[in-house]
This record gives C-alpha cells, structure tokens and sequence, in this order.
C-alpha cells in the first residue's frame, strides 16, 4: 500500500512520495524507503527533505517514527541535518542533479564505493585552487584568451618541465611538452599520430583499463601483452610485432606491481632494436608509501619513451589537465593533432602552474598522501584481521589494493553481486582481463579502491566489504556443516 496525504496545506513544505509498505516496524520501513529513493536517484544529492511533522502527515505516521528515521541515516551518512537548512540527502550519498534541467533516471549507485581509480574528491585543495584561479585571472596575459600554441601555456609547460624533472625525473624541455585534457586524450592524440607515421600494432598490457585498450584500438590493431610479478612481458611484446608499447612500469593498474629493473631494460632495449615507442602512463606517481619512489622510465631513453601524466588523481577527475613529454620527432605531428582536438582551459592551465609554483600542490600531496595510506592500512589490517584466508597484494603505491580470496571462494560475479546487494561498489580483476576466461585458473580476486569513499563514511565501507566477504567466506563451511 501506499500512504500519502493529499490535500495538504500550501506552506507545508515538499511533498515526498515514498513506499512504504502498511504493516511491520514503521521507523525501519520509512529508513529503508529512504535508501531506496536516494539510492535509485530519485531523491538526488543536496534535495530537501520534508520536516519531521510534514513527513509523518503526508505518510500517515508518528512524527517521532520519521525524526528517529532520519537520525538513523543521517548517523550513517545518507541525510545531513543542519539549523536553518533543514533535513537534506547528504553530497555523498545522492546521485547529482543535472544542471538547468529536472533530475533524469539515474542508474542505481552503491553506497560505500571502493571502486578503483578515483582520489577523494573531499580532499580538494579548494583554497589553494581558488587562490590560483584569482590569480590566473588577474595575472593572465590578453593572449591567454586567444587560441595559442596548441602545445598548451609556457607558463604551465616550463613549471611542469621543472617539477616533473624534481619530483619523477623526467628529461623534458618545456618546447616538448604538450598540455591536454587529461589522460584520455593524451592516448588518443598518441594513438592517432602512431597510425598516422604507420605504427599497425600496439601492445598492451593485460590485465589493463579496458576504456583505455578500445581507445588505442580505435586506431591501431592491439596486442594483448601478459604481466607477471615483474610487470609487462618483453618477450611477448617482442614476438607480438607491435612498434608501441602502452605500460604502467612505476605501479601497474591494476595488479599494482612496479615493473622489474631486467624488465625496464628489456623494454627499452625492444624500443632501440625495433625503433619502437613506449607511452609511459604515470597514473598515480605521487603516491608511494612503503618505498622509494621509482624514477620515471622515459629519463633512460627520452627519444623513444613518450612521459604520460595528469592531474586526475593528484587534484581530482574535475581537474581536466594532462601532459605529454614527447621526443622532438613526435612533437610537430602531436601539437597538429592536439590543435585539431578538444582545446585544454587556458585558465585552469595557468592556475595548475600556480598552485605548483606556490608550494601549494606539495603541501596538498604531503597532507593526501598520509590520509591515503591511513586508509590502505586500515583496509589492510581489517582484511588480515577478519579474512586470515584471504592476501592483500599491491599497496606499496596507489589507490586501490587486490583482495586475493580464499581458495574456493566463489567466482568474482558472485562476490560483486553480494556486495552490490550489500549496496559495495568494487570490482573483480576479471574485469580487467582480455578476453575474460571462463576456465580462469586465477583465485578470485578484487579490486578495492581506498580513495573515493568521504572519510565519514570510509571505516563504515570497510567494514561493510569484510562482512560480505566473511559471510561468503563462511558459507561453504556452513553448508558442510549441513
């Protein structure tokens, strides 16, 4: 049944229409058809609720079911409550609504999201950036409005020529370097340029990002390259045919390894030998806890290792700026294809370049970098606790770990299908795989991002993932049992 009042009066606030079935506990039905609304997008990001009183009228209720409701989820981080602004879907657990437009149907979202790949975007550095934006508005030259060099600003390219030279050893004059809008398009520009001078395979490494494999097999043909312990095979790229290599050799997405010193020679012997070309993605390259940071492998072999890096993981994906440190044979060609594509923000440019040369950007990453390995190792130590059967692998670095599950654990769909139900988002290495394997000799394995979940929610979607995964762990104990 579904219990709505009609007829309210007109200053009775919003009205919201809920389902709530007609029997059973009432506070736990109306909290439980809360979750649904926010988490179907019906009730998006920052939207107001009713007040208690309106509510229980409008749902035929006591008005001290519905205020113990929403202290319930706003304890658990679904609904803020704040004086003068009243009861509203909190900025983490509700799907935004679309500008200039009535929300549309979104796709259910999970709760706790520990997909991989994405930073915590509460962690942006929004003073500094703010600072740098005022900056880049009152200092920007009158040609900053203009179209301009399709490599992108000198300003930024002569900063980030310094910095990447500082922070990751990168050998690159700033004329060589060429500013886009993120690492996206980086690869396609390069994947174009590569087909244009004639380059028909590249070679990729598997598992890898599969937006990222279609994006190169867009333009060229792909070869599927294995990774082992010591990162990207050299022999399989040797034999695959292909004049490009596209690897991850600092910290491989996702398996999370760093590419071996035998490895790394034997890649750049293939790029002398065959005049081949390596694009190093440097993903996450500020973030290494339990070692010494690696230097980036283009600063052995700049004329044919292209550098690769961005903004996304450092800032966040809001942030559309990425780099190219290109060979000066592959400048002219790369520059025309970047002018031809989408063009980078001449402002955001110049404040990237800011907060870089205020000491802002290291101060961000020096307060991130511990939050983040906070977060590993309680991720960490709630996995070894509470799943003694189960590894943590590749978190030396990074954003996201691998959760090797016990031997006999159920396949990777039906783990990621419990924790969906469980309202986890996460995602089976299988997922990575090309093509997938239906006899795949593997154990069942995640891949958990420790970035994205608010940190007032982050303990809770840890402890929601180790429950799931205890409780499968269990089952076929319990069946035996039987």
């Amino acid at each position: 049944m579904n219990e709505r009042v009609d007829g309210l009066p007109s200053g009775a606030g919003p009205e919201l229409f809920l389902d709530v079935p007609p029997r059973g506990g009432r506070r736990r039905a109306v909290e439980e058809s809360l979750r649904a609304a926010i988490g179907d997008g019906r009730l998006v990001a920052g939207a107001r609720l009713p007040s208690t009183r309106d509510l229980a009228a409008q749902l035929g209720v006591a008005r001290g079911t519905v205020a113990a409701a929403y202290e319930q989820l706003v304890a658990e981080g679904w609904l803020t409550a704040r004086s003068g602004s009243g009861t509203r879907v909190a900025a983490e657990a509700g799907t935004p609504a679309p500008a200039g437009r009535a929300s549309a149907v979104q796709p259910s979202a999970a709760r706790h999201d520990l997909r991989p790949g994405r930073p915590d975007t509460g962690a942006f550095p929004r003073a500094a950036w703010a600072r740098a934006m005022r900056y880049a508005l009152r200092e920007a030259p009158a040609d900053a409005f203009d179209p301009g060099d399709p490599r992108g600003r000198p300003e930024l390219r002569s900063t980030l020529a310094a910095y990447l030279g500082r922070v990751r050893g990168v050998r690159a004059d700033p004329s060589h370097l060429v500013v886009c809008s993120g690492f996206t398009q980086a690869l396609d520009l390069l994947a174009g340029v590569f087909a244009e001078l004639g380059a028909g395979t590249a070679g990729m490494e598997n598992p890898a990002i599969g937006d990222h494999v279609s994006i190169v097999a867009s333009r060229l043909a792909v070869a599927d390259i294995a990774v082992d312990a010591e990162g990207m095979s050299g022999a399989e790229l040797a034999a695959s045919g292909a004049r490009v290599a596209v690897c991850t050799p600092a910290h491989q997405f996702p398996l999370g390894m760093s590419m071996s010193p035998a490895r790394r020679t034997e890649l750049l012997s293939w790029a002398e030998e065959n005049l081949g070309w390596i694009v190093e993605d440097d993903y996450d390259g500020e973030f290494r806890y339990d070692r010494r940071p690696i230097g980036a492998l283009q600063s052995r072999l700049p004329s044919r290792v292209i550098y690769v890096g961005s903004a996304s993981k450092s800032l966040g994906p809001a942030v559309r700026l990425g780099w190219i440190a290109c060979p000066p044979s592959l400048l002219e060609p790369l520059a025309e294809a970047k002018r031809r594509a989408r063009p980078t923000s001449p402002l955001e440019q110049l404040a990237l370049a800011r907060l870089i040369d205020s000491g802002d950007y290291d101060r961000h990453l020096r307060g991130v970098r511990p939050a983040y390995r906070r977060r590993r190792d309680l991720l960490a130590g709630a996995v070894r606790e509470r799943l003694p059967r189960a590894r943590v692998l590749g978190i030396e670095a990074g954003l996201h770990a691998i959760i090797e599950l016990p031997a006999g654990s159920p396949d990777e769909a039906t783990v990621t299908a419990a924790l969906r139900a469980a309202s986890v988002g996460a995602h089976g290495l299988g997922d990575y795989l090309r093509p997938p394997l239906d006899d795949d000799p593997r154990r069942t394995s995640l891949v958990v991002g420790y970035g994205t979940p608010p940190a007032h929610l982050y303990q809770a979607a840890v402890d929601s993932l180790v429950s799931v995964l205890r409780r499968l762990d269990e089952a076929p104990a319990s069946r035996t049992a039987q």
